[in-house]
């Protein structure tokens, strides 16, 4: 049977209210985005780190190499801190190797304790002893200026560390022959308050540092970095880019912008950062992706020349005790030395993420056409197209983001548009849930009604033609409500004796003698006892009302109200005991519908005056009644209506008419 409410009307109130809410949605989540929301946040880096992942391919391009300081080095050589003149040892080998820069990823803000120079003082300051010494050459009595000395010679770029909690300047650590020069008057890099450097005798000798800080996202995990940090009104560049400019002999680097966004130009390299200085990093993979050499293997002479010479050179520790490990989509054990190297590989490669400084406006624009289309879906009063619609339109989004990502590197979020869709796409189908909701209840009652009409019309009809029925059908509904109230109280047949089952029972009580519109008139109206032919006439009024009503129910099977009322026309004059008609069933085969008919049916009959009787008293039908509990009356159902006597009582009174006895 086909549907006829297939749309449904929505009211100008609903559209106006879906309208302000979708305007209300928009503002919020644009409000939130501008004010950097957590959530919002962590869901541009889902999307951000599911592209990473999706996306990444192992890339190495074998300009660079990590010596590292690792687990093994410190077993075999001895715990950290090393002497510095081990420290200098180890890199006045990479330095011989001749490679394009070294970058050293280690601070020295104290002094050496185990310098002879040092060793001589304390001694002298705590026990007024002179140590003296001999044999030893001069260089290698003060460590850290002997260290100092070798990182001179193989200008290595040294590090820094930038505080921004607190003021902790040192005058000797301004030097650097780096120029950075904003370009731009958009750029606004993170402004240093303080900062931790070498001691004098080391950052004296130094040609060129870079600082070592590192930013993590709200979640902990290492996305990007700044590479620019200014300080005292002068920018200072990571060691990671320090390193690069020292490698390529780049003295002098400054910050542009282009349609992308801002970008650091560093002889023929265009760096893309964020206004705040911020470098995007590319993760390939895991850990270990770059070449790496244990120190101590450089310190024992067992490593390949050609994996250093005119190669770019870290030197660090990826130790865990050193606690220089890093969190990143990828591992959650990333050392700090070889993010050096992964920002390197990203600029030598040419491989960034840009997220490009128009991307806020494009998802501002994206999220208000997101609210108009779901408002568009919504409005054309078809739920297909809202399904349809909002899905085709997330996929949309997801597409353009990912191929803007995969081709060009363009990171622009597609979480607020999509947020927004899925939330209206919520409350949107809730809203048009209720408005079905609400139109099928008022369907329902137009049905409902409908039913009430035309079963006063059939009803009306029977009444035209037998006279008798007239208040019958009131009392006989009200006597098998509380029949079947009881019985579901006392806990017979609970599966069957549901509330639908009684409230239905109850409206197709009266079409149970339907079926006597088919009795000719001369047997129906017959002021005499019927013949025994006759009555086989008036018999068959049962089997004509079951069919009458089934015929009616042909389109509409499921119909639980025509069901019973075909059930109760069908067997309200089947006996317990086999005897009845029009099939002859007994006991439970009989329809507990027809059970709970019967009875009141009887009752109804012997307290009403018929042509062949008069009325009789109440205690003479239920003296009747009690003769056929268990011949014509299901036992349980007899004890039933004796234990509600009071109430069938009232309501043979309250419902009574001229032709029943009065059961005050």
């Amino acid at each position: 049977m086909k549907k006829r409410f297939r749309h449904i009307f929505i009211p100008s109130s609903v559209k106006l209210g879906s309208a302000g809410l979708v305007v209300l949605l928009v503002l919020t989540l644009l409000t939130g985005m501008m004010l950097h929301n957590p959530f919002l946040k962590t869901i541009d880096l889902y999307f951000y780190d599911q592209f990473s992942k999706q996306f990444a391919t192992p890339v190495r391009s074998g300009q660079l190499t990590i010596i590292d300081i690792d687990e093994s080095s410190l077993a075999a050589v001895g715990q950290w801190p090393w002497p510095r003149y081990r420290l200098a040892q180890l890199i006045g080998i990479v330095s011989g190797e001749r490679p394009r820069a070294i970058g050293i990823d280690i601070l020295f803000p104290e002094a050496d304790r185990t310098s002879l120079k040092t060793l001589q003082q304390q001694f002298k300051r705590d026990f007024r002893l002179n140590l003296g010494y001999s044999g030893v050459p001069s260089s290698l009595t003060d460590n850290d200026g002997f260290l100092a000395s070798v990182l001179n010679n193989s200008q290595a770029v040294g590090a820094r560390y930038f505080y921004f909690d607190h003021t902790n300047r040192e005058s000797g650590c301004s030097k650097t022959p780096v120029v950075l020069v904003s370009r731009t008057d958009r750029f606004f890099p993170h402004q240093a308050t303080g900062v931790l450097c070498n001691i004098a005798t080391i950052e004296n000798r130094l040609l060129l540092t870079g600082f070592m800080n590192n930013q993590h996202d709200l979640d902990g995990i290492l996305r990007q970095t700044p590479l620019v940090i200014e300080s005292e009104g002068r920018l200072y560049p990571h060691l990671s880019l320090a390193t690069f400019l020292k490698a390529h002999g780049i003295n002098r680097a400054e910050i542009h912008e282009n349609f992308a966004g801002l970008f650091i130009q560093a002889g023929k390299y265009q760096i893309p950062i964020t206004e705040t200085g911020y470098f995007k990093m590319q993760f390939h993979g895991a850990a270990r992706n770059h070449r790496y050499i244990s120190g101590v293997d450089i310190l024992n002479g067992n490593y390949n020349p050609s994996e250093i010479k005119d190669k770019i050179v870290f030197i660090g520790s990826s130790a865990v005790g050193l606690n220089d490990i890093h969190h990143t989509v990828f591992d959650s054990q990333f050392p700090g030395i070889e993010v050096h190297a992964v920002i390197l590989e990203n600029i030598l490669q040419n491989h960034f993420i840009v997220a490009p400084s128009w991307s806020n406006q494009l998802i501002q624009i994206l999220t208000v056409v997101s609210g108009l289309l779901m408002i568009l879906f919504f409005y054309s009063n078809k739920p297909s197209i809202l399904l349809i619609g909002t899905v085709s339109w997330i996929f949309l989004l997801l597409c353009l983001s990912t191929v803007s990502f995969y081709l060009m590197s363009l990171f622009v979020s597609p979480s607020l548009p999509i947020l927004l869709s899925v939330s209206l796409f919520s409350i949107l189908s809730l809203t048009r849930f209720a408005l079905e909701k609400k139109a099928s209840f008022t369907w329902y009652q137009k049905l409902v009604d409908s039913q009430q009409l035309t079963l006063r019309a059939m009803v009306s009809m029977v009444e035209s033609r037998d006279p008798e029925t007239g208040a019958h059908i009131k009392r006989t509904q009200q006597y098998a409500r509380v029949t079947a109230e009881y019985l579901q109280q006392q806990g017979l047949h609970a599966e069957e004796l549901t509330e639908e089952f009684i409230i239905t029972l109850f409206l197709a009580v009266p079409l149970h003698d339907i079926g006597k519109v088919g009795i000719p008139d001369a047997v129906l109206l017959k002021p005499d006892r019927l013949t025994d032919d006759e009555y086989e006439i008036m018999k068959t009024h049962a089997i004509q009302g079951e069919s009458i009503i089934e015929r009616a129910s042909e389109e509409n099977e499921i119909d639980y109200y025509l069901q019973m009322s075909a059930e109760i026309a069908g067997s309200h004059h089947e006996r317990w005991d086999g005897n009845g008609y029009p099939r002859g069933l007994s006991g439970n085969k009989i329809p507990l519908s027809g059970r709970i008919m019967a009875i009141a049916d009887v009752y109804d009959a012997l307290i009403s005056r018929r042509c062949y009787k008069p009325p009789f008293s109440h205690e003479k039908a239920m003296g009747i009644i009690l003769e056929e509990c268990g011949k014509l009356f299901d036992p349980a159902v007899v004890d039933a209506f004796r234990a509600i006597e009071s109430k069938i009582r009232k309501i043979a009174s309250e419902y009574g008419d001229g032709d029943t006895v009065s059961n005050k």
